[in-house]
């Protein structure tokens, strides 16, 4: 009878441990997986496009949740530290096109590549970098991902090749990774990415053309948030078709505020490329928050009322989580513990950026090249020496 009674005492006391939210969502019977309709993609030089349904999981669909609310959650903080002075220089966030990072991620294989522009943190943190490691890097410490040499602009991962703060110069960089891709015979693309602001650029055109003769595997993607820096797109191309642009390479345009159709669109694409058919060219319309950079409050050349529309209306994380909850795959419980979890993430992550050291001043010479054995660099005058080290 008293090992009856102490067995029972234990089932209660780890029930009474369990938050009672936690108890009553695992209980719930949850549907495994539901079928949404998205939006279809405009076409140019495509008989066919994606689809314009797609079954999302139970399981992806969480997935997608927790990282789009920690990009979310990411950016603000790098916000909050960038105004306390803790993150100086360059900095532009990417609040509200969360899911076009999230989704061209859940497009592609871990073993594809991308190369994007300065507005790096979310596509980072996609390609399998920890928070940590973005924060950090954010804040000049040696545990960035960039030894805390690179900043805001400069973030690398494997299969990511950052981070360009050049306008418009990461484009021949991703023609010639996919050209590796198929010099190497991988079955492997590149998702090459850059802005409406970056769009009118020659060397993007130049890059056009000789991946549409060579017939490379690259996904020419512009992410169109409908300013370049304060300039309106209106403003800037006489058309701002701009999945048109490529001409004689084939082109879509998705609603890049729609996690779904980004990422069937994506799976499209690189479908397409693997094939051996060339190039292909993709316009996500989305949206940023914040302004182009931190110098920029961002409402000088938009009204905070436009702002707010997009927010109530088109939020990519609203938009799944609405669709999630209205189909029986997760509660709204649920979603607010997984927003409890990614706010302490964060705060952690913050912690981190903040306590761990700089690096020091005879690190400054270190990892210019890969494997080469140490060597000395000068420094600002032909007296200093530093050493360089891979």
């Amino acid at each position: 009878m008293r090992k009856m009674l102490a067995a029972v005492s234990r089932v209660l006391a780890g029930a009474a441990q369990k938050p009672a939210s936690r108890v009553l969502i695992a209980s719930r019977n949850f549907a495994n997986d539901a079928t949404f309709e998205i939006k279809k993609c405009d076409l140019h030089r495509l008989e066919e496009g994606p689809p314009v349904t797609t079954v999302l999981t139970r399981e992806d669909g969480l997935k997608y949740y927790r990282m789009m609310q920690t990009v979310r959650r990411m950016e603000l903080k790098a916000d909050q530290l960038y105004k306390q002075k803790i993150i100086r220089g360059f900095c532009h966030l990417c609040d509200g096109q969360e899911a076009c990072c999230v989704g061209l991620e859940a497009g592609i294989n871990p073993t594809d590549h991308l190369i994007t522009a300065y507005r790096a943190h979310g596509f980072t943190f996609t390609r399998g970098l920890p928070v940590r490691a973005i924060l950090a890097e954010l804040t000049g410490r040696r545990g960035g991902c960039a030894k805390g040499k690179g900043g805001s602009m400069h973030m690398y991962a494997k299969n990511f090749y950052g981070g360009n703060g050049i306008v418009g110069a990461q484009v021949p960089l991703g023609a010639g990774i996919a050209l590796a891709c198929k010099y190497n015979e991988k079955d492997e693309v590149c998702l090459t990415l850059y802005g409406d602001g970056a769009a009118n650029q020659g060397q993007i055109f130049e890059a056009y053309n000789m991946a549409a003769l060579w017939k490379l595997p690259c996904i020419f993607i512009c992410e169109n948030n409908r300013y370049g820096m304060g300039t309106s797109v209106e403003r800037a191309a006489a058309s701002t078709d701009y999945y048109k642009r490529g001409d004689f390479i084939p082109g879509l345009r998705v609603d890049g505020m729609d996690i779904l159709c980004v990422r069937e669109a994506t799976k499209f694409a690189a479908a397409y490329c693997r094939s051996g058919k060339g190039p292909i060219l993709m316009e996500l319309q989305t949206y940023r928050y914040h302004g182009h950079s931190m110098s920029d409050p961002g409402v000088s050349y938009r009204t905070r009322e436009e702002i707010q529309e997009v927010r109530s209306k088109s939020d990519p994380i609203m938009l799944l989580k609405d669709r999630m909850v209205n189909s029986n795959l997760a509660s709204v419980e649920e979603l607010k513990e997984i927003d409890v979890e990614v706010r302490k993430e964060i705060e952690d992550a913050a912690q981190f950026a903040t306590a761990d050291p700089e690096p020091p001043l005879e690190e400054l010479g270190y990892h210019i090249y890969s494997s080469d054995p140490p060597f000395e660099v000068r420094g600002a005058n032909q007296w200093i020496k530093f050493k360089s080290v891979s």
